[in-house]
């Protein structure tokens, strides 16, 4: 029989709406969706409240059709009491089932949840309680994640040193007779066995009441509402030998004979163990996400504010755009904006993984949050609060570190089903060792069902891809790699091409002077001022790059200039006539450059352009001109290259100036002379070849950048670009692809590691705590075996994760 929809109330806030038939145009929209019995929108508050068993997905899908839209905002919630992996699915299910939710993704690494959708914040963690979990709205003056750990640790030390000072004795007491036999005889010569189990009770009730009450408190009610988690198999394992131990204690004549028998020490040691592991997994997720709060760490609470005058200190959130701020040696830059006064040398490696120290003049931009050096500077703010670098920094952190990959998904519905399955095995277990196990068959039972409860580790399986995520983004920002989606992580490991575009991208952007050949009898130290001089009335891309060439020169007063777009320039200096222009220029005033031409195709043949000088209608001398190719760009190709990955440079050039650039740099495709629709095309082309990455800067790029599996772009771009873009190269510098490139694939290494290890670990010794291998072997075992091995499976998975934080730079 299949269940009945259920009927629910669901809040839409509407944007757009002017007038009535606004309003009646969005209610009939609502009304005609599938499954809504009734809609009414309100024009004065710009909402509207619809019932029915309709999604909120075709509800928005509904009101964006007819020309209207519907904010989706992110409500953030750190979520207490996930243990394990089918604590996140609990969870998750929860959220998702809330109405107005369209998307809901749980961490179990940073205790957090983040929901997408239109939903009441408070109806978000009413829907958290009932699943058995308590959760908050994330706030900035809510508790950090890294106090709320320290906090927690400082619990679990508490409660560990306490089970371990009681536990101890009961091994002692039980185990020690086992292993040495001169214990045992003690024992029972100075305390007897019956004393001696009562001492054990006492102890191990203590250890179960005191330290280990968490998982009956939590693991019990999780039990009872058919949804049991890590906490249940720990209070049903160290219940149940605590439960037979007490019936053995107290009324050994309900029990058959030879079955009598005490497992104190399996209970208090599970609880003992189990805390260990938990400590050690706090402590370690910990170390795990410190990148954003060094990120955050790099903000300064004071700016010096210049006003009227005079300087005085405020807090950094006081600060507005236009503000003069003063900068003092060694102190950090408040807020990002541009030098006004000074000049200094800047530390800019905390934000963008340069690692040398950048000169700053006037006019220059500093970044909030680097360290200015040795001098001092007056800076005027020009983005502040979370419109600064910094701030976007951490948020796409933040972004991608609660993200989920696609290899996630498949987990999650293992371990949604796994501890329901374990329970039932460990049910299993005990029923088969009861009916066909040997004498004594109800303890030999009893032991191995708890020791399959004891075994099993979800925690494993869910922390294996989330932790891996957490350093290896962390790690990421750290180098200057920022991963706006936690999905690029996983898309960029399997990237085969790369492709460049090459307008500063592969080259800084902006044309610079690059020969200076003079005619014979002509000095370069006469003409520069001169040339330089007529060039500086133009504002041609070619005409700015020789007047930076003559930066610090005296030139001379210019007369009559007269541009010719697309050919020249020429005026009149001291009486002369100067001109500057291309060969067909010159062609046409009869100036003979014969002299001047192989040197011209030469370097053209190396992706420079060449114009030609001409004093009174003589040649005078060769220019070339040529976006240079930026310093670093070399080393970056060819630890590409050294990566195994297909290059491919894509330009609006012209074909000539591509291909001696491509041919420089070793680039193994060009295509030239595209329009910003064409590198649509042309990536569309490239991704028959294989996942392709491609790396951007430019407005123009935007549109490729959505296009390629996995879109690039440098920080040092424009905002189109970057928020186009799965990854962000913070500095520009093209070297930190390769890094993007080998962290994703180490970091997917990382993570198949993690699951290969929490599925085995599980495939292989919940059979052996079973005691599939008594009949051929005659091993069993010990639930005391089996906690110490769980506890050490999570560890496992969180000290492999931590190992990302050594990934060093290619280049």
């Amino acid at each position: 029989m299949t269940a009945s929809p259920i009927e629910t109330t669901i809040a839409l806030p509407i944007t757009g709406m002017t007038c009535a038939s606004c309003s009646g145009r969005v209610e009939r929209a609502l009304k005609a969706v599938p499954g809504v019995t009734t809609a009414a929108v309100n024009l004065a508050t710009e909402t509207a409240e619809v019932h029915g068993t309709v999604d909120v997905a075709a509800l928005i899908d509904a009101v964006t059709k007819t020309g209207y839209g519907v904010p989706s905002g992110a409500t953030d919630l750190d979520i207490e009491g996930m243990t394990c992996a089918s604590c996140v699915a609990r969870v998750e299910r929860a959220l998702q089932a809330v109405p107005g939710v369209t998307l809901a993704h749980v961490n179990l690494a940073t205790e957090s949840a983040r929901v997408e959708g239109v939903a009441d914040p408070d109806a978000l963690l009413q829907a958290v309680k009932r699943a058995g979990y308590e959760a908050h709205v994330a706030t900035a003056a809510q508790e950090a994640p890294s106090e709320r750990r320290e906090r927690e640790a400082e619990v679990l030390t508490r409660d560990l040193v306490m089970a371990a000072v009681l536990t101890l004795p009961v091994f002692l007491l039980e185990m020690g007779g086992h292993l040495v036999p001169a214990i045992h005889h003690w024992v029972m010569a100075n305390i007897g066995q019956g004393p001696s189990w009562l001492i054990q009770f006492v102890l191990t009730t203590l250890v179960l009441a005191g330290p280990g009450r968490r998982f009956f408190v939590k693991g019990l009610p999780a039990l009872v509402r058919g949804v049991p988690d890590m906490s249940s198999l720990v209070a049903v394992g160290s219940g149940a030998a605590w439960a037979y131990s007490t019936l053995a204690t107290f009324l050994p004549g309900l029990l058959p004979p030879g079955t009598v028998a005490v497992y104190f020490e399996a209970a208090a040691m599970i609880v003992t163990l189990i805390l260990l592991g938990r400590l050690l997994e706090a402590r370690a997720k910990g170390r795990s996400s410190k990148a954003i709060e060094r990120l955050v760490g790099l903000q300064p609470s004071i700016a010096h504010l210049r006003r009227e005058g005079q300087v005085r200190d405020v807090p950094v959130a006081e600060v507005r755009p236009g503000d003069l701020l003063e900068l003092r040696p060694g102190e950090r830059v408040p807020v990002d904006g541009r030098v006004a006064e000074g000049a200094s040398w800047i530390d800019e490696s905390m934000v963008t993984g340069e690692p040398l120290p950048v000169e700053k003049h006037a006019g220059d931009r500093v970044i909030g949050g680097t360290v200015n050096q040795t001098g001092a500077l007056v800076m005027e703010a020009v983005s502040v609060g979370a419109d600064t670098m910094l701030s976007r920094i951490i948020r796409m952190v933040e972004a991608a570190q609660g993200g989920k990959l696609p290899i996630q998904a498949l987990v999650d519905k293992v371990t949604l089903w796994f501890v329901p399955a374990v329970m039932a095995l460990a049910a299993v277990t005990f029923v088969a060792w009861l009916v066909f196990g040997p004498a004594p068959a109800l303890p030999m039972a009893l032991v191995n069902g708890v020791a399959v409860l004891i075994i099993a580790c979800p925690c494993a399986m869910g922390l294996a891809t989330p932790v891996s995520i957490l350093v290896g983004t962390g790690r990421g920002a750290e180098l200057g790699v920022l991963f706006r989606k936690g999905e690029a992580l996983q898309a960029l490991q399997g990237v085969q091409v790369v492709a460049f575009d090459k307008t500063g991208t592969l080259t800084e952007g902006k044309p610079v002077l690059t020969s200076f050949q003079p005619a014979e009898g002509e000095t370069k130290e006469e003409l520069l001022p001169v040339l330089a001089a007529v060039e500086a009335q133009s504002e041609h891309p070619v005409a700015r790059a020789i007047v930076a060439a003559a930066d610090g020169l005296v030139l001379p007063a210019v007369e009559g200039f007269l541009a010719k777009p697309g050919h020249g320039v020429s005026a009149r200096v001291g009486g002369a006539e100067i001109a500057l222009g291309s060969a067909r220029e010159m062609a046409k005033r009869s100036v003979d450059i014969a002299a001047f031409l192989a040197e011209a195709e030469r370097l053209a043949d190396r992706g420079e352009s060449p114009l030609y000088a001409a004093w009174n209608g003589k040649a005078v001398a060769l220019l070339a001109v040529a976006d240079t190719v930026k310093p670093t760009t070399p080393a970056a190709i060819a630890a590409l290259k050294a990566m195994g990955l297909r290059l491919a440079m894509i330009s609006g050039d012209n074909a000539r100036t591509a291909r001696a650039i491509a041919r420089d740099l070793g680039i193994d495709e060009v295509v030239a002379e595209v329009t910003p629709e064409g590198k649509v095309e042309v990536i569309r082309k490239l991704k028959a070849e294989g996942a392709l990455a491609f790396a951007g800067d430019g407005i123009n790029d935007a549109p490729a950048l959505a296009e390629a599996d996995v879109g690039i772009a440098m920080g040092t771009g424009t905002d189109v670009a970057i928020e186009a873009a799965d990854v962000v190269l913070v500095s520009g510098r093209l070297p930190a692809l390769a890094d993007a490139i080998g962290l994703s694939r180490a970091t997917m290494r990382n993570i198949r590691q993690n699951l290969f290890w929490a599925f085995a670990y599980n495939a292989a010794l919940i059979p052996v705590a079973a005691g599939v291998l008594y009949p051929a072997f005659g091993i069993l075992l010990s639930p005391v075996l089996a906690a110490g091995a769980m506890a050490m499976s999570s560890v496992f998975v969180l000290t492999n994760a931590l190992r990302l934080k050594r990934y060093g730079a290619r280049t």
